[in-house]
């Protein structure tokens, strides 16, 4: 989509195709745009339908009162912080006083929206003329014009020294796909944490996969689940230098520390195995839950853990384990087969086995369920099979 296309989209023309396309089923797309053609010219309509199929995708990320009213580029929905995660951001920036935030590296504008529906002052900034166009009309769509200010430049040579924030996205994608080296962002995390520095409060988006020798001492680093999964990682400035942080959504629900306990030790498998949120996994706290649970891990390089009782925490999933097997593709079929299980989930954590090959060579039949683990125990390739516990008690 080319900056001409997308100024036509805006055109009253633009507006009113775009809204006959809500409903719009992609599998019909070629006798829609055959239709459409004979009253509209045919660029305009291939945006239209282009853009149709983003707002589509958009529904899961920012919710169909906003996404059917947002635009977007090909890759900048993708790329934007679900609205969840970004109102989260939005909320600890507000409650840390903050009232005006430079967003560099903007992309479509979903972090300034989520911060400017606080009533918070936003500058947005993102070097390529078509992102920063699509911004700037999220910002006029949603009704946040007035406080959401977008421009088209470069974000290291953007002067920041009027905000009380500092907020960075760097792009972690490129032409092969994501960027693994924190120094091959597009800013560099080196620039992004210089940056950072020069501001009272400061928020760099980062992946979760980031090792933690790369965090600054200086930084708060906090991993953000929603709904169980893994969505980013973001270094903080000004916080709470040294701390670590998982924080899971809806909620939040919060586990931090500036010490980490050290690695629970490992034991044999209980009745109830519990299951980390991946949040708490990637911020190394795995033993605080443990700790919490009175559990221990099933392998000292597994995180799983196990107890002897059912404890409730929002920080795990629990499962009530019933047979712990070595490791064996007829054992498991076998055992599927007595108990009548056709609805087979299948979880692995270090093991080579992906779950749908599994499946198809156990072939699960019948009107039971369980879950298997395949995992390691104390070293060996094991299955563990279970289901998930019944509602834990609440703690006191």
């Amino acid at each position: 989509m080319t900056p001409e296309d997308f100024a036509a989209l805006l055109t009253p023309e633009g507006r009113a195709l775009l809204d006959t396309l809500r409903e719009h089923d992609p599998a019909q797309e070629l006798a829609v745009a055959t239709r459409l053609r004979r009253e509209h010219p045919a660029a305009l309509v291939s945006a239209a339908l282009g853009q149709a199929r983003l707002r589509q995708r958009a529904v899961a990320k920012f919710g169909a009162e906003d996404a059917f009213r947002m635009y977007f580029t090909p890759g900048g929905g993708e790329m934007a912080t679900r609205a969840s995660v970004a109102s989260y951001r939005a909320r600890r920036l507000a409650d840390l006083g903050v009232r005006g935030v430079a967003d560099l590296c903007c992309g479509i504008g979903g972090d300034a929206i989520a911060l400017a529906r606080l009533g918070i002052r936003v500058l947005a900034v993102d070097r390529d003329p078509l992102t920063a166009a699509v911004a700037r009309a999220n910002a006029e769509a949603l009704g946040l014009a007035e406080l959401i200010e977008v421009r088209e430049a470069d974000v290291t040579e953007v002067d920041t020294s009027g905000y009380d924030a500092v907020f960075i996205d760097p792009a972690r994608r490129g032409g092969r796909g994501r960027i693994f080296d924190p120094e091959s962002y597009s800013p560099p995390l080196s620039w992004a944490v210089g940056a950072a520095r020069t501001a009272r409060y400061a928020a760099i988006k980062i992946a979760p996969g980031i090792p933690h020798e790369a965090v600054p001492a200086e930084a708060e680093a906090e991993w953000i689940s929603d709904q169980g999964d893994v969505k980013e990682a973001v270094l903080w400035f000004g916080t709470a230098p040294g701390n670590v942080r998982a924080t899971l959504l809806p909620g939040p629900r919060e586990l931090r520390t500036a010490a980490p306990l050290p690695d629970p030790e490992a034991g044999p498998v209980g009745r109830w195995l519990y299951e980390p949120d991946g949040a708490v996994i990637r911020a190394h706290l795995v033993a605080e839950v443990a700790a919490e649970l009175d559990g221990r891990l099933i392998d000292p390089t597994i995180a799983y853990i196990t107890a002897d009782e059912l404890r409730a925490t929002p920080y795990a999933t629990a499962y009530e384990i019933t047979d712990v097997l070595p490791f064996g593709l007829k054992k498991l079929k076998a055992l599927l087969r007595e108990r009548e299980v056709g609805v087979l989930t299948v979880k692995k954590r270090g093991s080579a086995i992906e779950p749908e090959e599994l499946r198809k060579k156990v072939k699960p039949q019948g009107p039971n369920a369980a879950t298997v683990f395949l995992t390691r125990v104390a070293g060996a390739p094991s299955m563990l099979i279970g289901a998930p516990a019944p509602a834990a008690p609440r703690q006191r």
